[in-house]
């Protein structure tokens, strides 16, 4: 027994020593190391804050860049990520300042410029939404891609949660996938804003803008009797969960308008089968547009087609 105690602690020191030659990343760095390090990074920080005081934007960010990125323990750490995104604003490095003001909010949500961050970041995502991307010191103008733009909203709607930020980059989201003619996108970030904040100011429009988006999808060609009843539920919903919004009126003339859609569409389909001679098929259809219209043009028509085929 007293002979196999120096094996067995000979083993348990290689464990040790096994596991403390792991991945440093994934270990805690010890206390020593830690101050070292912030010494060292407030060094570089200082580095950094002196060329930024010359104007030397460049090497500035460089060293802000690395303060914040090599030694985020340092006490600086959060004021470098801060200051990098703004020169990279400033020089109309968009993405850049946008990525680098992304880092600063993940890492430091408890710093005081939180709420700076977060708003500009948001006003460049707006901003970059209307097509009106620049710097405001070199009116420097950058166009991005859709996606990437609507993967910034993104960012900031997850970035404040509950939110009327958060809301108002949804709500943009789809205006800027509208405005693009892509209305499946749009639909769907039209719908993801109501279902996740329907009691945000910009909930009902959205809704709203669902039926409109629809409604535009039968003016482009795709006038199947699906996207019009898909757009009459919309605006039923709008009426429904948002009585009293500056839209009612609106919405309402346009249901009526799409019900006329609809009566027409049926007219087309029993004329077809009226010129084709599948009578009974026409009178279905014919039947169904007298009921639906009560009166008017349509009516007339369908009620004389009707009496045509022995009705």
């Amino acid at each position: 027994m007293t002979k196999s105690f120096p094996l067995a602690a000979a083993l348990a020191a290689g464990a040790v020593m096994t596991v403390s030659c792991g991945n440093d990343k994934d270990l805690p760095p010890l206390a020593g190391n830690t101050q070292a390090a912030s010494e060292e990074g407030e060094v570089i920080y200082l580095k950094a804050k002196a060329a930024d005081d010359a104007g030397n934007g460049s090497s500035a960010i460089k060293l802000y860049e690395k303060t914040a990125e090599n030694y985020p323990f340092a006490p600086s750490a959060a004021q470098a990520r801060f200051r990098q995104a703004e020169l990279l604003e400033q020089k109309g490095e968009i993405v850049k300042s946008f990525d680098a003001y992304q880092e600063f909010l993940m890492r430091y949500q408890g710093s005081g410029m939180y709420s700076r961050a977060l708003d500009r970041q948001a006003n460049m995502a707006q901003s970059a939404a209307e097509g009106e991307v620049k710097s405001s010191f070199i009116g420097l103008k950058s166009k991005l891609s859709t996606d990437k733009v609507a993967e910034m909203l993104g960012k900031v709607r997850d970035n404040a949660p509950r939110s009327v930020t958060s809301a108002k980059a949804q709500f943009t989201m789809g205006e800027l996938y509208q405005g693009k003619k892509k209305p499946k996108e749009a639909i769907e970030a039209y719908r993801k804003l109501v279902r996740d904040q329907p009691e945000s100011s910009y909930a009902p429009e959205a809704l709203f803008r669902v039926g409109v988006v629809l409604m535009e999808e039968a003016d482009r060609g795709n006038r199947n009797q699906a996207t019009l009843d898909l757009a009459g539920e919309a605006f039923s919903d709008y009426l429904i969960q948002y009585p009293g919004h500056a839209k009612n009126a609106e919405a309402r003339s346009l249901a009526k308008n799409l019900n006329s859609r609809e009566l027409e569409r049926s007219l087309e389909i029993a004329d077809f089968y009226f010129t084709s001679g599948q009578t009974e098929s026409a009178k279905v259809y014919y039947r169904d547009v007298a009921k639906r219209a009560k009166s008017g043009p349509v009516y007339d028509k369908a009620r004389s087609r009707l009496k045509e085929l022995g009705e």
